[in-house]
């Protein structure tokens, strides 16, 4: 599967923004697809993830009740609204499948990537 991210931009913090990822090549459903996000001189983290049906969904504690995941199989897309944004969340967002059951959050377990988009909340 291909992934494309895109909607990243530069923000006042307390803003929103949705970011889409669009996935071809394979059956959108099959896949667990989540939201990663990687800072300067820090680790990739797990930011959301949603099941295979979209009736499953993880969220990192630093963006519960901020951002919400959702996905279309009908447009094979994945968004992440994130709303009252933070500095902190200033990063590359990058969006991931994964074939693997259940809902796994690390980096590892996602073999196929987009390509990234830059993510800025100004303060």
């Amino acid at each position: 599967v291909q992934l494309q991210a895109s909607g990243g931009g530069l923000v006042q913090a307390g803003g929103s923004l949705t970011l889409s990822c669009a996935a071809s090549g394979r059956t959108f459903s099959n896949y667990v697809m989540g939201w990663f996000r990687q800072a300067p001189g820090k680790e990739r983290e797990s930011v959301a993830v949603i099941s295979r049906s979209g009736g499953s969904t993880f969220y990192a504690d630093s963006v519960k009740g901020r951002f919400t995941i959702s996905g279309d199989n009908a447009k094979n897309t994945v968004y992440l609204q994130m709303n009252s944004l933070k500095s902190e969340d200033t990063a590359v967002y990058y969006c991931a499948a994964s074939l693997n059951g259940g809902l796994p959050t690390m980096s590892k377990l996602f073999p196929y990537w987009g390509q990234g988009t830059q993510v800025t909340v100004s303060s």
